[in-house]
């Protein structure tokens, strides 16, 4: 790698960091805020709210790598603007396209940051995170390899995983008197959450009486649980917490199980493309450097180029939900958004070539 190719790198991915940092900063101040609220609910303090506000900055900087890049690439860009560097590399012999492959290398690194960052790191943290949270603040719930579980009253249940219509799945549960010995295990495929009450289906029921055990299965049967529903939401897989691989992998499993995939398919495809925008606003960045100096430009040019990163970045949200709306193709819906500003990066530099 040349020495201005080096410089240029090591320049524009510095700015980046920084900006990085930045974000994740003024984030993370607002999950405080937003976690000081739930301080004293069961054993949720201070250390462990932090230790979840740390465990969600890894998903944050996967969400903000995109705009960081971008923001870092004007900042760097400007400077060298406004210092004559970018018009002496240029009279040195370094063509646009010359300059363009420097930015996509640079991109191309926080390319790889962000798939590294979305296919291992963040997803597991995240669902660590939320586990530990619920954990904390309910005090009936533990939850680890094995699913949810849960103690209520004389009941202990272990559930599995929870479809997105709220059906459990791999249900058991152990009853026992109030001498504390077991008096009754039951298993369940699945179970449909009611009023106060679980509908359990294909059900393997073994009873303890008088030192005997009985066994029976049973099509259909209810089972009072006084049990707030919400505590369950931990078993949720929500899209934005699971990788490129685990997504796949659930969207068969929902199709196996009749249900809808069309959110998850979309996440699917963004998470694919989203390394990408990393590359697209590293073009973006050059699209808004101003050229010229002289003419008091370079801070509306570094607003428009801010500004157009944000919207970058709540594009891809709202696309989602417009996608599932309107029942727009999930590829579509998640390429659409890196496509269109990366094809305006690009009319943009070329308009910028003829003046």
């Amino acid at each position: 790698m040349k020495l201005l190719t080096r410089y240029l790198i090591s320049r524009l991915s510095v700015t980046s960091f920084y900006a990085l940092l930045a974000f994740l900063a003024l984030y993370s101040f607002f999950d405080i805020i937003n976690e000081v609220g739930d301080i004293g609910k069961g054993s949720y303090n201070g250390a462990k709210m932090m230790q979840y506000v740390f465990m969600q900055m890894p998903a944050h900087a996967y969400d903000l790598m995109p705009l960081a890049v971008l923001i870092g690439g004007l900042v760097a860009l400007s400077q060298l603007a406004s210092g004559s560097e970018l018009t002496v590399m240029k009279t040195s012999g370094m063509s646009t396209k010359k300059l363009i492959a420097v930015l996509l290398q640079f991109g191309l690194i926080f390319a790889v940051l962000t798939a590294l960052l979305g296919e291992w790191v963040a997803p597991s943290l995240s669902r660590h995170a939320e586990n530990m949270k619920a954990t904390a603040v309910s005090g009936k719930i533990s939850t680890g390899s094995q699913g949810l579980w849960l103690k209520e009253q004389n009941n202990v249940i272990n559930v599995r995983e929870m479809l997105p219509d709220h059906t459990l799945l791999g249900v058991k549960i152990w009853r026992h008197n109030n001498d504390f010995q077991l008096a009754e295990a039951v298993e369940a495929d699945s179970a449909v959450v009611e009023n106060h009450s679980w509908q359990l289906k294909n059900v393997r029921r073994s009873l303890l009486e008088n030192g005997q055990v009985r066994t029976e299965t049973l099509a259909v049967q209810p089972w009072q649980v006084n049990l707030n529903s919400s505590l369950l939401d931990v078993l949720l897989v929500k899209p934005e917490q699971m990788s490129v691989s685990a997504l796949g992998t659930y969207i068969g499993h929902l199709k196996n199980n009749s249900q809808q995939t069309k959110t998850y398919e979309i996440a699917w495809w963004r998470k694919l493309m989203y390394p990408v925008a990393a590359m697209v606003m590293a073009l973006v960045a050059l699209a808004f450097t101003p050229q010229n100096t002289r003419h008091g430009n370079m801070g509306l040019r570094l607003f428009g180029g801010i500004c157009l990163g944000l919207a970058f970045h709540f594009a891809g949200r709202l696309f989602g939900f417009t996608g599932e709306l309107y029942s727009v193709p999930p590829f579509v819906a998640a390429v659409l958004p890196t496509l269109l500003f990366g094809v305006l990066g690009v009319y943009l530099i070329r308009k910028q070539e003829k003046r």
